[in-house]
């Protein structure tokens, strides 16, 4: 696998994994009631938003690129 390919599969991991975080989050805030892990989803959720755009952006550039087919 290359690194273009490894770039990817791992942006796509780092996507899930701040998703299960946001999620997780949620659940302890429901069930706790503790502020600080509403911040944890708020910040775990706007960072997979990020990672996505990330994602998207460096997909392109490849295939303009010509790098990944």
């Amino acid at each position: 696998m290359s690194i273009k390919g490894f770039h990817i599969v791992f942006i796509i991991f780092s996507t899930l994994l701040a998703i299960g975080i946001g999620l997780w989050c949620v659940w302890v805030n429901l069930t706790v009631g503790e502020p600080v892990y509403l911040a944890g989803a708020i910040a775990s959720f706007v960072s997979a938003i990020g990672l996505i755009i990330y994602g998207i952006l460096f997909y392109r550039k490849m295939k303009r690129l010509r790098l990944i087919t």
